[in-house]
């Protein structure tokens, strides 16, 4: 179940005159394609996570099953940063267009992978299109609609990215088990080139400049992108190093750190109270998540025999109760507060993990594991939004893109060098009964952790004080 990265809204430069519904005909469809592109992202994201347990053992790349994961996170930073600069410089046209230009070359290069490092390197190339074009996505909405329809815009990408985690395991494992895993990627491939061309046809020729462009120097950023990516990859492959694997994984972990921390706001590794605690607590709870989902279905696959059909529903409860988790946060979050929320949120996902490494520890009924992981998505959907609505809170309008753009590369960079360190410990645990107890118990930790930054957030209301 991966999450969405969620907008933050920016000054209209509306270039199209009328106003009204999103689905009116002056907007229906760059609203239609739009959403489209957003909602088969997701479905991908989820498929992918649902049918990689057949495909590594389809190619026998079990040694590669995590850097299918987090190399495509590790290089989404990298499409972010780029596509977010591009369009700032001319608009979101051609970053827009390359982007998706090199999410379909992903998909195809991934479906006709005959082994699993070419597989791995139609993902590595994936991720850079996933990342930039959900940022030039954001820019078009700023660019095209007026204000007043931003929120129902966003609203109808975020549903975008609920419907896949409902539908998307299940669909993703009814593809593998009638099909063949190669749809999962063909057959998006194919709609989302439909998908953008409902968008280009309205957006080429429109004119989407502004009268300020971005003159702020992104080489720099463009580099500090670049070495996470190749930090987060080395992270991932320390296990072929043989003798030199922990080398290789501290020179990573050197190079993670010391990269990230321009694209983050100052503090944020030390938990600096406000901000740099919020950025910080999205890359432990996304870590937390999305590294022991990706062992949810391995785990029904392969110790109780599941079909990918049946073992997708694992995902299925836990973005049910995300999706009513984040309705309850939206109408009630300021009174909770977010101490609150903490405490629930990391409680929750805290548990989910120990449910599941107990299943897998004791051989527990695989329902324990089905239903408690659903607390791990009660727990997301808590936290997840609201930390975009603190973020948005302590930003001005001269820094809501790069706060932005810090929690979504936080939150990239925290699932992926998580999925690469989890991979690490389940590889070396290989052949015993303690590769997924381990990397569940991980996640816990993470989880646990999580409540350090997040006691120090701060709250929506102090934000501007």
């Amino acid at each position: 179940m991966s999450a969405p990265h969620e907008p933050a809204p920016t000054g209209p430069v509306s270039t199209v005159g009328a106003r009204g519904s999103v689905w009116g005909p002056t907007y229906v469809w760059i609203t239609v394609g739009a959403v489209a592109l957003i909602f088969l992202a997701a479905m991908q994201s989820l498929a992918v996570t649902t049918v990689m347990p057949i495909v590594a053992a389809d190619l026998d790349g079990a040694s590669l099953y995590a850097v299918a994961f987090a190399g495509t996170l590790a290089t989404s930073v990298i499409g972010m940063v780029a596509v977010g600069a591009w369009s700032d410089r001319s608009g979101p046209v051609w970053p827009l267009t390359s982007a998706v230009a090199l999410f379909l070359i992903g998909l195809v290069l991934a479906g006709l992978a005959p082994t699993m490092e070419l597989l791995v390197a139609g993902r590595l190339i994936q991720g850079l299109g996933t990342g930039g074009q959900t940022v030039a996505l954001y820019v078009v909405v700023a660019r095209i609609y007026p204000s007043e329809l931003h929120g129902r815009v966003f609203a109808a990408f975020s549903a975008a990215w609920v419907v896949p985690s409902l539908i998307g395991p299940f669909l993703a494992g009814a593809v593998t088990e009638y099909l063949h895993w190669r749809w999962v990627f063909l057959g998006v491939a194919g709609l989302t080139l439909v998908a953008f061309v409902m968008v280009a046809v309205r957006l080429w020729g429109t004119p989407m400049g502004t009268d300020e462009p971005s003159t702020a120097r992104i080489a720099p950023r463009m580099a500090c992108a670049v070495a996470v990516a190749i930090g987060a990859l080395g992270l991932s492959l320390a296990g072929e190093a043989g003798a030199f694997s922990l080398v290789v994984v501290a020179a990573s972990v050197v190079v993670i750190v010391l990269a990230a921390r321009p694209l983050l706001p100052q503090g944020t590794l030390l938990a600096r109270r406000g901000l740099p605690s919020v950025v910080l607590m999205r890359a432990l709870i996304a870590g937390a998540l999305f590294g022991a989902e990706i062992y949810v279905p391995y785990l029904l696959i392969e110790e109780y025999g599941f079909s990918t059909t049946w073992a997708g529903l694992g995902l299925t409860a836990a973005a049910i109760a995300w999706a009513a988790a984040a309705e309850i946060q939206g109408r009630y979050g300021d009174r909770i507060g977010n101490a609150r929320i903490t405490l629930i949120g990391t409680a929750q996902l805290t548990a989910a993990a120990l449910f599941a490494a107990a299943t897998a520890l004791w051989g527990l009924h695989p329902g324990v594991l089905i239903g408690t992981w659903a607390l791990a998505g009660g727990g997301m959907g808590l936290m997840y939004p609201r930390l975009t609505v603190l973020t948005l809170a302590y930003s001005t309008p001269q820094n809501q893109g790069f706060n932005s753009s810090a929690l979504s590369i936080s939150d990239s960079v925290g699932a992926a060098t998580t999925i690469a360190a989890m991979g690490l410990v389940f590889t070396a645990l290989a052949g015993t009964d303690a590769g997924f107890p381990a990397v569940f118990a991980i996640a816990a930790i993470l989880a646990l952790l999580a409540l350090i930054p997040g006691l120090r957030m701060g709250h929506v209301h102090e934000a501007k004080h």
